[in-house]
C-alpha cells in the first residue's frame, strides 16, 4: 500500500467524501491507497472480481462493456475524469465487475478496499455510514442518467 498524498481540501470537494469532517477525512487517509497507472492500463476487467472503490485524482478512465450482440466488440459506456469514482457496484452487490476500466491517459487513483470499509463499519460507524450514503448517491445519479438515456433511445426507436 502506498501512502496517500492527497489533502483534505481536495477530498472534501468531491462527492465520495462529502459531508465528512476534517477528523473523519484524516481517519480515512490511513485507509487510502494511492497508485499511478500508465495510459492503456486496464484497472478493472469485466467479469473479474473487484474489492475496491476507485477515485480518480488525475487523468481519464474509459468504462467499457463487452457487446452482448457481437463477440469481441466493446462499447464505451462513459469516460470518467478527476473527481469521478468507479467500482462501487461490486462493493455493494459483491458481483464480478460489470464493466472494464481502462486508463485513457496516465492517471493517479486512490482506492478504498472492501476490507477497509468493513473495518470502518466496526470502528467508526458514522464515517462508514456517510461514505456508503455518498456511494449510494453517486450510483443513484448514474442510474438516473441511464434511465434518461434509455427513455431517449426508446422514444427514438418508436
Amino acid at each position: 500500500m502506498s501512502e496517500c498524498t492527497i489533502d483534505n481540501d481536495f477530498l472534501c470537494k468531491h462527492s465520495l467524501f462529502g459531508g465528512l469532517t476534517d477528523e473523519e477525512l484524516e481517519l480515512i487517509h490511513g485507509y487510502l491507497d494511492e497508485k499511478t497507472y500508465l495510459k492503456g492500463t486496464r484497472i478493472l476487467k469485466q467479469g473479474e472480481p473487484n474489492n475496491s472503490v476507485y477515485f480518480i485524482v488525475t487523468g481519464d478512465v474509459s468504462i467499457e462493456k463487452r457487446s452482448l450482440e457481437k463477440e469481441g466488440q466493446k462499447r464505451i459506456i462513459t469516460t470518467l475524469h478527476a473527481g469521478d469514482s468507479f467500482g462501487e457496484m461490486e462493493l455493494i452487490d459483491i458481483q464480478p465487475c460489470a464493466a472494464s476500466a481502462i486508463c485513457l491517459t496516465d492517471a493517479t487513483i486512490i482506492t478504498l478496499s472492501n476490507k477497509d470499509l468493513y473495518t470502518l463499519s466496526t470502528t467508526h460507524l458514522k464515517t462508514y455510514t456517510m461514505l456508503i450514503l455518498n456511494l449510494a448517491r453517486d450510483i443513484s445519479r448514474r442510474l438516473r442518467s441511464t434511465d434518461t438515456l434509455l427513455a431517449l433511445i426508446s422514444k427514438n426507436s418508436h
